[in-house]
């Protein structure tokens, strides 16, 4: 096996990192994770995922994790209602009746983040992780490369980056970097939904709202611990979140810019600002080109955000990540594969194939759901 009696290092310890390790320890890899966390009990952001048959559900399926998944997973999470800007519905799957089934190709069942992080850590060896590992930079030294991370240094013969959007280790490998898609996302979360936000939360039914308006969007999401999570998107200039003065972290000045900004959108939406559970973070959304390529080396690669950023409308990011651990380790346990060079330049050359069609989808996605016939071009989407 290439990577046999070889040290392998994955940068970043989100789904598509964690699913690697586990994939590669079933094959006997010597593999360390290392997470910025500061442990595994730091609260885990953002909203529910669902993973797709193809490819989260193949990589759960594959690291021998379906079991735990199926315990864990939140049945009637998926559905979603279709909303104007006035709460309206348009199209509601609460009044269908469900036909679940993890037989059924076009089912995608969703997991809050939490859960799907603590089925992965749970199935690696001890120790596996290193927690509170901020990643600075790392150098070649003789054929392996020295990691230096905020409060110390590793080794490791083969790196893989798996940090995300703004990831350290992608310039070693590549300069190009990704283009502004035209949307600017506030993320939100409220806690304990159903004492602070209950309109929304008795409206959410456990699910999902796509609201949409003026070619502007509102996500909501419930989750498993009460909370809910959701997304404004609006078209803004590339630098608007550095340029628009406000402070995200004021809960007043959000609602304010809420009511300015979305000023024809029903007062129903003014509880997901307006109460003291509440926190914002502003995301530009960032796409890398679809033409990207760049020369394989032998001892680092990249997967999910790292190696092909894209925006969030098409819920295709953490299926990509893990179907991206599973091709890769696929590759690197080959024996047709006469060396590591060999083997991560055919997983990178299949992996920005196919990240190149999702994003091409993704954003054909973004700019249908921020256009005047949002609604009209989501139902259709659904009724085929």
């Amino acid at each position: 096996m290439l990577i046999q009696n070889k040290k392998i290092a994955i940068i970043g310890g989100g789904p598509g990192g964690l699913t690697l390790a586990r994939l590669l320890q079933i094959q006997g890899a010597d593999v360390k994770v290392y997470e910025r966390d500061l442990n595994r009990d730091v609260r885990v952001q953002g909203a529910t995922l669902d993973l797709h048959q193809e490819s989260g559900l193949m990589a759960i399926k594959k690291a021998g994790l379906i079991e735990a998944f199926e315990a864990n997973y939140r049945p009637g999470a998926d559905k979603i209602r279709i909303t104007d800007h006035n709460a309206t519905i348009y199209y509601d799957q609460h009044t269908e009746t469900s036909t679940e089934s993890f037989s059924d190709v076009y089912f995608r069942p969703e997991i809050d983040r939490g859960p799907l992080r603590d089925i992965l850590l749970n199935s690696l060896q001890p120790d596996t992780v290193v927690w509170n590992s901020q990643f600075l930079s790392m150098s070649p030294v003789d054929d392996h490369w020295k990691l230096e991370f905020q409060n110390a240094t590793a080794t490791a013969d083969i790196v893989i980056g798996a940090d995300g959007a703004n990831s350290k280790v992608r310039p070693f490998i590549t300069p190009i970097k990704p283009f502004y898609s035209g949307v600017t996302v506030i993320e939100g979360t409220v806690y304990d939904s159903k004492k602070t936000t209950p309109r929304i939360h008795e409206f959410l039914k456990g699910g999902k709202i796509f609201a949409m308006g003026g070619e502007k969007t509102l996500i909501v999401s419930s989750k498993g611990d009460g909370s809910l999570a959701f997304y404004t998107g609006c078209k803004t200039d590339e630098f608007w979140v550095r340029n628009s003065g406000i402070d995200f972290k004021d809960k007043s000045q959000l609602l304010a810019w809420f009511k300015r900004e979305f000023a024809d959108w029903d007062i129903v939406w003014h509880e997901l600002f307006d109460n003291d559970k509440s926190y914002f973070i502003p995301r530009p959304q960032y796409c890398m080109p679809l033409d990207q390529i760049w020369e394989a080396k032998e001892n680092i690669t990249l997967l999910g955000d790292a190696a092909h950023l894209m925006p969030p409308y098409a819920g295709e990011g953490v299926n990509m990540a893990m179907l991206d651990a599973v091709m890769l380790s696929e590759c690197l346990t080959n024996n047709k594969f006469d060396d590591t060079r060999s083997a991560i330049a055919q997983y990178e050359k299949e992996m920005r194939a196919r990240a190149s069609d999702i994003a091409k989808i993704t954003l054909e996605q973004t700019e249908s759901l921020h256009s005047a016939n949002a609604i009209s071009n989501m139902m259709a989407m659904f009724a085929q």
